[in-house]
């Protein structure tokens, strides 16, 4: 058999090839890696096929009802206004004058349950009328909406980077969410800082889309009200932290036995989103007077996108299995001393960089993070992550989302939607909105390192 090393490389490098140059669909290209690795890796012939197709299973099982569950919220959202609700708000309530500040916020808010394209859709209207009534700071405006959505999207759960991740190093995923928000909001306002400096090196002019035509703008009153509109957004992350919380408490004071038995219940990903769903279905439906029929079509829209990102995640997840069947965990340890092994920091830079690279690679953030995730977790025994990076996995689970935000370029489909959308040349946005996204990336990364170093374990 080959090396465990020559394996895990060759897989590697067959799935950059594949996204980055035959131009392949990542979940064909993880889908013939993980096969391809599989072949190379021991074990019984007759089943090294067989046990791609059980890794799959495992992986769409554990995150297939979540994804889908979200991208339906995110459908939800938008089609009833509750989104624009959220925007109007947060202008409201920050002001016109610092509108930077509530555009990024309402990206930074969005982006947990919508995806990231979906969020700058929607909000790059709201810039484009911003700066017909003020005539300036149209790129800061832009690069605060691309920000705040970009940290959230691979920082934050249930969003598919951040969930796999999560699965495959093992971390908690209400930790995950709290300790995502945490480390994005410090990355956020260095964003808009570092938006508000670009929009002074480059103050580029709104430019009318090709044949662009103005679409009505819906009224207040057609709008639900504010806490509905963001209830379907904070209900999953209140009630999967509080179970996280419940179940620390239990263990060491008996009084939360009984409140984290019941938040087990609803604090589970599955159940809590589907909650949500329900609340953003059923105000849509209020809102819009759908049937039944309509709301039904509207979902099955919504569930059709999701399909991708979910064979996306879970061929990723069976990629990663394979990895760890080449037997690259026991194989390591033969060239690094266990003193190398517990290197503390050094470890969340090395899957930042890792992370980097990938996303560079082959332009994608989520195969960035699935990947990157399945190559640390097979470089150790299962449950013994902890005590070899000495630090939460948390941290590292941050520090691999960091690192698929840089470097964001041409190979990247959210490159072409913010340059499209914006206005803006291919050279114009690797100026902006490249060097914003590794400003935010390095952002999330060092504030990630800081809070590791202070506490490593949480």
């Amino acid at each position: 058999m080959l090396d465990p090393i020559a394996a895990v490389a060759l897989g590697i490098v067959l799935v950059i090839v594949l996204i980055a140059f035959a131009r392949l669909n990542a979940f064909l290209a993880l889908l013939i890696s993980a096969l391809s690795v599989s072949l190379l890796a021991p074990g019984d012939w007759e089943l090294k096929i067989a046990r791609v197709g059980q890794a799959f299973g495992t992986t769409a099982g554990k995150i297939g009802i979540v994804i889908a569950l979200a991208a339906i919220i995110g459908k939800c959202l938008m089609d009833s206004g509750a989104a624009d609700r959220i925007v109007r708000t947060c202008l409201r309530w920050i002001g016109e004058d610092r509108a930077p500040v509530a555009l990024m916020t309402s990206g930074f808010v969005l982006s947990i349950p919508v995806f990231f394209d979906t969020v700058f859709y929607l909000l790059v209207p709201l810039a484009r009328s911003l700066y017909r009534q003020t005539g300036k700071r149209y790129v800061q405006s832009i690069l605060a909406i691309a920000g705040g959505a970009a940290i959230t999207h691979t920082l934050v759960p249930p969003t598919p980077g951040p969930l796999v991740i999560a699965d495959t190093l093992g971390v908690d995923l209400g930790r995950l969410i709290v300790a995502g928000i945490v480390v994005g909001i410090p990355a956020a306002w260095i964003g808009l800082v570092s938006a508000h400096f670009l929009d002074r090196m480059l103050p580029l002019p709104m430019r009318p889309y090709p044949g662009e035509q103005e679409t009505p703008i819906p009224q207040d009153s057609e709008l639900p009200p504010f806490w509905i509109a963001i209830l379907p957004v904070i209900l999953p992350v209140v009630l999967i932290s509080s179970n996280t919380v419940a179940q620390v408490a239990a263990k060491n004071h008996d009084s939360w036995q009984v409140a984290a038995r019941v938040l087990a219940v609803v604090g589970d990903p599955n159940l809590a989103l589907l909650l949500s769903a329900f609340v953003a279905m059923a105000t849509l439906a209020r809102q819009r007077a759908l049937s039944l029929v309509e709301l039904g079509r509207r979902c099955e829209d919504a569930l059709m996108s999701a399909g991708m990102i979910i064979l996306i995640t879970a061929a990723g997840g069976a990629f990663g299995a394979m990895l760890q069947q080449t037997g690259i965990g026991d194989r390591l340890p033969q060239l690094l001393s266990l003193e190398s092994r517990q290197i503390g920091l050094l470890w969340l830079a090395v899957a930042f960089v890792i992370a980097a690279i990938m996303k560079t690679a082959q332009g994608s953030s989520t195969v960035a993070m699935i990947t990157t995730a399945a190559m640390i977790a097979s470089l150790f025994p299962t449950g013994e992550l902890a005590s070899h990076i000495q630090c939460d996995p948390t941290y590292l689970a941050l520090s691999i989302g960091a690192g698929s935000l840089v470097f964001c370029w041409m190979n990247d489909s959210g490159f072409w939607v913010v340059a499209r959308m914006s206005g803006l040349s291919e050279i114009e946005a690797l100026r902006l909105w490249t060097v914003q996204a590794a400003v935010v990336g390095f952002a999330a990364f060092a504030t990630t390192m800081a809070l590791a170093a202070l506490f490593p374990f949480i």
